[in-house]
């Protein structure tokens, strides 16, 4: 039986431990910057119907999956699964939009995946034996390298959000709304930098940064914007505790996961893609944070995380593109400069006092970075 997937925007990474090498999603949702990258092309539509991916076997290898949107209003994003286990997706994908992603597949049967279709899934298989990679030593010696350092990055994040989370439930649990406040911000940011990461696990995302609008039932509802509203809106952590246990297990579980997690190159270069659409749909729109404005911590959080993901492959980069890599690099320091402007103290502003026109300006900034920020994953894959 085909186990359900959560259907809140996600992407995922692969465990050490599992037998399939799946790479993250890349590219934006108004255009298909990736798709000019190598791979096998394969195309998906999303239909009211369905999302049959054309061809539907192809050979082991790099493979761009090509997802647009024909005319499907209740459909927005294509996964692929290997398992229970989200390989990769394209989100957010409005009716005319489209967008590409791409893995580096062995031999095996995969599901292609779109919720709210009639027909949510379909048959995906993969054939013979993948090429390497990385051909020669000394490429192989960069990408390992890649990997190891997006490991250490990924494992000292989430060892600082355990520790905040820490403070932050402390605060939680002894009423102390003030102190709770404090602390909810920046205790966020050690999560929001490794995003792609968490939302590899199933369920556990959810669990963590699930916002109302997330869940089909609000006594359901659970983690860090539940609390989030019991503090800004409702003045009051009465009955919040056991919600307060729950996220602090939930990221001790988190904490477990990402020490056997493995990444490949293109792989960091998409979850560096998919930080910065996280930024685009719901940093810079105000929706994440929505009680408490503190949404340029995630923000910072998100491109932070996204610069480092790409630093790690950058070498590589080089060997291939390096005027693609140095315009890359000045348009993250373009981010960060239309960012400073908010600072405050060891913090920022209520995103609440940022007007349209400063928000427009911010999202331009963003965008001109993820469109060749998209193009990363098939060169350096």
């Amino acid at each position: 039986m085909f186990p359900a997937a959560p259907t809140r925007r996600r992407i995922t990474v692969v465990a050490a431990t599992a037998s399939v090498f799946g790479l993250l999603a890349s590219g934006c949702s108004s255009s298909d910057s990736a798709s000019s990258g190598g791979g096998t092309p394969v195309t998906i539509t999303l239909t009211s119907a369905g999302c049959e991916p054309s061809p539907a076997t192809v050979g082991a290898g790099l493979v761009t999956f090509k997802v647009t949107n024909k005319d499907a209003s209740a459909v927005s994003e294509a996964e692929l699964l290997k398992g229970s286990t989200i390989l990769g997706e394209k989100e957010n994908l409005t009716p005319g939009l489209s967008g590409s992603f791409s893995l580096r597949l062995g031999a095996g049967k995969y599901v292609v995946n779109c919720p709210n279709a009639k027909a949510d899934h379909a048959d995906f298989t993969v054939t013979g034996t993948a090429t390497s990679a990385a051909p020669n030593p000394s490429a192989q010696a960069l990408a390992a390298a890649a990997g190891q350092a997006y490991h250490d990055y990924v494992v000292s994040e989430v060892a600082q959000l355990v520790s905040g989370t820490a403070t932050f439930t402390a605060a939680v649990k002894s009423g102390d709304i003030a102190a709770a406040k404090a602390a909810f911000g920046p205790a966020r940011t050690h999560y929001e930098s490794i995003e792609p990461v968490a939302e590899s696990f199933g369920d556990l995302d959810p669990a963590i940064d699930a916002r109302i609008d997330d869940v089909d039932d609000p006594n359901q509802w659970t983690g860090f914007h539940r609390i989030e509203k019991a503090l800004w809106e409702d003045n009051s952590l009465d009955g919040m505790a056991p919600i307060a246990d729950q996220l602090t297990a939930d990221v001790a579980k988190l904490q477990s996961l990402v020490a056997d997690a493995s990444y490949q190159p293109a792989q960091i270069a998409n979850g560096s893609v998919e930080l910065l659409d996280e930024v685009a749909n719901s940093k810079v729109t105000g929706e994440e944070d929505r009680y408490s404005h503190t949404d340029l911590y995630d923000f910072e959080a998100n491109v932070s995380g996204a610069k480092e993901a790409f630093t790690d492959v950058e070498p590589i980069l080089k060997t291939v593109d390096p005027t693609l890599a140095s315009t890359i690099e000045t348009r993250f320091s373009d981010v960060f400069a239309a960012l400073e402007q908010y600072k405050q103290g060891d913090g920022w502003v209520d995103y609440s006092t940022v007007g349209d026109d400063a928000r427009r300006v911010l999202t331009q900034k963003v965008d001109a970075l993820a469109e060749p920020l998209s193009q990363v994953a098939a060169l350096v894959g």
